[in-house]
């Protein structure tokens, strides 16, 4: 197994995810070929890797819960608690079922360190912030690695296609999908940074509140689309776990061979030494 084919772990932090910050992936099936199952097995893997239709609820609802209670009544403390609850109802929920809890957990870290800053500062539009420094910091580290010809969608989605990171030497095509897409995912959470900063600064708390939450969705499902396009475009993953148990087996079916062939040479000599 070589450097390039080991499994990578996730660069998305949970932190931050449901104040501001994108879905985080998680991992399914790869596709078959480049044909009609492969578009198909494409798109549930994306959809799956990216949370699915409960994963954007979790993101969406403790930020939307935050700024509905605030905008009725203006308390922040209020606001901040009812947001922490139904992200650990969420998180309990998914634990009850034995689902993955990636998603769910994030949301609570993410509405922890808005609630936590916000309450230290006072001021209820810094519970926004650490999700909108996440979104700013993961739409930097789409672009630089792609420069450095490492793109992140590709560390994140390698593990998902069961290619991991051969699509960086033994798959060009592939790789120039992965730098297409991660290109569009910067630019476009490059985007939803310019529009939310100075929203921050200028906006009060429920303008930049209900901005963000009409900014959450949109976004986030046009740059899995664009990934998709590439992507079904793009030639077929490596599947380098199945190269590995194709090696294993071989390797097995020699060393049995070669024992076979030994046990047969030594019933051999014993009988001309008889």
């Amino acid at each position: 197994m070589t450097s390039y084919d080991r499994p990578t772990t996730d660069p998305h932090a949970a932190a931050g995810a449901t104040s501001g910050a994108d879905p985080a992936p998680a991992a399914p099936a790869s596709p078959d070929d480049g044909g009609g199952a492969g578009r198909e097995v494409t798109e549930a893997a994306l959809f799956e890797a990216f949370g699915g239709v409960r994963g954007l609820v979790e993101t969406v609802l403790p930020g939307l819960l935050f700024v509905a209670i605030f905008t009725v009544n203006k308390d922040l403390h209020v606001s901040a608690i009812a947001a922490l609850a139904v992200s650990l109802v969420l998180a309990a929920v998914r634990l009850v079922r034995k689902d993955t809890v990636k998603h769910a957990f994030g949301g609570v870290f993410g509405v922890a360190f808005g609630v936590v800053f916000a309450m230290m500062t006072g001021n209820a539009k810094d519970f926004y912030l650490p999700g909108m420094l996440y979104t700013l910091g993961l739409a930097v580290a789409y672009m630089v690695t792609t420069l450095a010809g490492v793109p992140l969608i590709g560390l994140i989605l390698g593990p998902v296609f069961k290619e991991n990171l051969s699509w960086r030497t033994r798959n060009p095509g592939r790789k120039k999908a992965y730098a297409k897409a991660s290109w569009a995912w910067g630019l476009i959470l490059l985007g939803k940074c310019a529009i939310l900063f100075p929203l921050y600064w200028w906006a009060d708390t429920t303008q930049l509140g209900w901005v963000l939450i009409a900014l959450k969705i949109p976004p986030f499902l046009l740059a899995v689309y664009l990934t998709w396009v590439f992507l079904v475009k793009a030639p077929p993953p490596i599947d380098v776990f199945a190269e590995m148990e194709a090696a294993e087996q071989a390797e097995q079916e020699r060393t049995k061979a070669l024992a076979k062939d030994g046990g047969g040479a030594t019933t051999g000599r014993h009988r001309r030494e008889s």
